[in-house]
């Protein structure tokens, strides 16, 4: 099976000033770290939200410094499971971000192309081992 996995990083950022300039500059410092090894990597802006659930920067600032939550997008081939594909996208990811926090948020399973492609429901029961 062929798995999207979406995992969350924490990428510190340092001498900025605004939540704008923080994350272009941890786009473009999480792009380094991953090409060319990894450039099939599609990297975005995460979303934040507050405990009374207001929607948040992606971006943290504070004395210069910021984090920024990005969400990095990447397919994973012939695995047998989804938590093998969680496994294996944070490995690869994970060498290249060292001492970045990972969290993998989804995992989807994708079409290979030779069959139709299913609809993944995460409401309906599992048809796993049958």
């Amino acid at each position: 099976m062929d798995c999207r996995v979406v995992v969350e990083a924490a990428v510190p950022v340092y001498d900025v000033g605004t939540p704008d300039e923080a994350v272009r500059i941890a786009i473009s410092k999480t792009g380094e770290m991953l090409n060319p090894d990894l450039s099939y990597v599609e990297i975005d802006t995460g979303s934040r939200t507050s405990p009374a659930g207001e929607e948040l920067a992606p971006a943290f600032v504070a004395a210069d410094e910021a984090l920024v939550a990005l969400e990095l997008q990447m397919d994973v081939f012939n695995v047998e499971r989804a938590e093998h594909a969680s496994r294996v996208a944070r490995k690869e990811i994970g060498q290249r971000l060292r001492n970045i926090p990972l969290t993998v948020l989804d995992v989807e399973e994708i079409g290979t192309g030779d069959e139709p492609e299913a609809e993944v429901d995460s409401d309906s029961p599992s048809t796993e081992g049958r």
